[in-house]
């Protein structure tokens, strides 16, 4: 393989360690969380931390995040677009190793390649799509089963919806740290109100 195909590819060996990153911060967290995570953990040289691509961006991070990519695909993180980075249930389990990694870029590069050349070969017959009305429940609906879902929570995983939901709304290095049967959480996170202010914010959360 040329020299700048293994540039290309060398993402997949972030894989593995987005896993044990959002494991460790409680699965979830900011993709800078990660970074910084996976740069301390395996102690990542600052030449490279430093090497940027020529749109600007560090070539760390732009790998980290085409990792992140390819474990969407594979099922292993959500698909969340509000800069929160969350594993799902089956990413939970998954320890991905860089042979691993590999298998599932050699895979997802072999479905998109499939259904580009489908695509292409598709014929549509309109342009209209057809529309079926559906019945949306009432947003008490909604309500009751949020509620019945969050009173059958553990404890930890009470805890990890926390810190997810700090972290959608804005906060980074976010703890929660909880006392057995308190009925509540603390979460602290830090909350930036633009590029030079930040501040640390500790907010009391209360078990449904």
């Amino acid at each position: 393989m040329a020299n700048g195909g293994k540039k290309r590819s060398e993402f997949v060996q972030w894989m593995g360690p987005i896993l044990d990153a959002l494991r460790s911060l409680g699965g979830s967290a900011k993709p800078s969380e990660v970074c910084s995570w996976i740069a301390q953990e395996v102690k990542l040289p600052n030449k490279e931390l430093e090497e940027t691509l020529q749109s600007g961006q560090t070539r760390f991070y732009n790998q980290v995040h085409w990792a992140r990519q390819y474990l969407v695909w594979e099922g292993l993180l959500d698909g969340s677009r509000r800069g929160v980075w969350g594993l799902t249930t089956e990413g939970w389990k998954a320890h991905v190793t860089e042979e691993g990694a590999r298998k599932i870029c050699l895979k997802w590069i072999q479905i998109h390649a499939t259904a580009r050349k489908n695509a292409k070969n598709d014929v549509a017959e309109n342009g209209e799509q057809d529309e079926e009305l559906v019945d949306v429940p009432p947003e008490e609906v909604y309500e009751e089963e949020l509620l019945a879902v969050l009173l059958a929570l553990s404890p930890a995983a009470f805890e990890r919806v926390c810190k997810r939901l700090l972290r959608e709304s804005g906060f980074e290095n976010v703890e929660v740290t909880g006392k057995s049967h308190d009925g509540g959480i603390d979460g602290i996170g830090i909350v930036k109100i633009n590029p030079f202010v930040s501040f640390t914010s500790c907010i009391p959360m209360q078990a449904v």
